[in-house]
């Protein structure tokens, strides 16, 4: 199973496994309020190791009309573990003091 570190934490995560619902179920502060549609880039991470692999089509479209162009820079709620990686989430629950949002689909 690959490892997912978000600051000084790891965990195994079960390959495959959507990155917003890793860190979600794993008691990570991270936002996602479209509920993982990729519409409002809140679950972006940055990735300080390690490969999410290529960019979706979705994920590049609202990249690119959010403006959005450190390769480093996902969207959580778009790509799946497939291998051991280290992120940081950019937005907070606790930073913003906003809801979460709707737990996005499997």
């Amino acid at each position: 199973m690959p490892i997912l570190k978000v600051g000084d934490r790891s965990f195994a995560v079960e390959e495959g496994t959507k990155l917003v619902l890793a860190l979600e179920d794993h008691g990570v502060d991270i936002l996602h309020r479209c509920g993982g549609n990729a519409r409002c880039t809140t679950c972006r991470v940055e990735v300080l190791e390690g490969d999410l692999g290529p960019i979706g089509e979705a994920e590049a479209g609202i990249r690119n009309a959010k403006g959005i162009t450190d390769d480093h820079i996902r969207l959580s709620c778009q790509v799946r573990v497939v291998a051991d990686v280290a992120v940081k989430p950019l937005m907070t629950v606790s930073e913003t003091g906003m809801d979460p949002g709707q737990r996005p689909q499997a």
